[in-house]
């Protein structure tokens, strides 16, 4: 099947495979748009079941990033890489390297950062072979830390900060006492995790990798669950810190949640699912605004700028998403519908 056939082809500009058998690397990068600037999105590394589930997943998500940069008021297009092979047994530095020279290929259209099974130490890696990469000169942290390049915890901090808008919007209460089960605990859902902890909320996780639950478990007092229990809780927010796709045909009749807010691109396995949510009741955080926190800290650390407008920055997430849900309700539309209208106005 042609790439051009694809359900997920949205009119993207370019689309790239990539092999080496020296490395073993095999990757995808994606470009979506750029008609507000060169795309920037991170490069994903994970053992998909085979190229077209790897196609999906960077057709998906570049054209997301096209969408988060628009509603993030940046000067830039969307576009992503994903490597198919597991972070913990099939990478090297050389893949790292050889991957840096397929994205140099793009001729600086498409820039590179972290994502899922992806440190800021593979990026380096990268950059010895392209200067198409961002997260390695980082100034300032959201969390006061050293400055390592990492976007994770400004994701965190967005969605944070979104998912509390959420509650309030919805459930008229702060996050004390607030039951979250939070799906997937990695580097972004676990900084969630301790933001969520400090402000009093319950939490339950589940991960895919136990010692990632394990910490969660120890240093938050969260309750372990496996994910087939995941829908089964009666929580009131529901927040997919993994991969796409987790809201769809199997899981969002039994989804008891009032609010969905979690990190995750592509949540929703059909748009059409925004609109059965607002049906059930359910405040859908469409996932492109509320996780921008990331690209947002990479293009603070790119330009001249300070901490505190990064954070000032990060923080309009929560506004954004208001004004979203304050238009949903009016019209009668879902929150994902009205999203994407605002962000096409933007980029179009």
């Amino acid at each position: 099947m042609s790439v051009f056939d694809h359900k997920e082809f949205d009119n993207h500009e370019q689309v790239e495979f990539f092999s080496d058998k020296a490395t073993g690397l095999k990757a995808i990068i994606a470009i979506h748009n750029t008609n507000l600037g060169p795309s920037l999105g991170g490069c994903r590394m994970w053992p998909y079941a085979n190229s077209a589930e790897a196609l999906h997943d960077v057709l998906r998500l570049s054209k997301g990033m096209t969408y988060k940069a628009a509603m993030a008021n940046l000067p830039q297009g969307g576009g992503k890489a994903v490597i198919i092979g597991s972070p913990r047994t099939d990478k090297s530095a050389e893949l790292m390297a050889c991957m840096g020279k397929f994205v140099d290929q793009m001729n600086g259209r498409y820039i590179t950062a972290e994502d899922s099974g992806i440190s800021v130490s593979d990026i380096h890696e990268m950059a010895k072979n392209t200067q198409h990469v961002s997260g390695l000169n980082a100034k300032y942290n959201i969390d006061g830390g050293q400055a390592d390049g990492n976007p994770a915890p400004s994701t965190a901090y967005g969605v944070f900060v979104g998912l509390k808008e959420s509650v309030k919007y919805k459930l008229r209460t702060d996050l004390r006492g607030v039951r979250v089960a939070i799906q997937g605990v990695g580097h972004v859902g676990y900084r969630l995790a301790k933001h969520l902890h400090d402000e009093g909320a319950e939490l339950f996780v589940t991960d895919l990798y136990q010692d990632n639950v394990d910490r969660v478990v120890s240093e938050f007092g969260a309750t372990a669950v496996s994910p087939e229990q995941l829908f089964d809780l009666q929580v009131e927010v529901y927040s997919p810190c993994a991969m796409g796709s987790t809201i769809n045909q199997h899981s969002i009749d039994k989804i008891s949640a009032k609010v969905i807010a979690g990190a995750a691109n592509n949540q929703l396995e059909n748009n059409s699912f925004g609109q059965i949510l607002k049906d059930k009741g359910v405040l859908y955080a469409p996932d492109y605004v509320l996780n921008a926190g990331g690209i947002i800290d990479i293009y603070h650390q790119r330009i001249s700028s300070n901490a505190q407008a990064m954070r000032s920055h990060i923080e309009n997430i929560g506004s954004s998403l208001k004004e979203i849900y304050q238009r949903a309700d009016e019209v009668g539309c879902s929150t994902n519908e009205i999203a994407d209208k605002i962000a096409e106005e933007k980029f179009a």
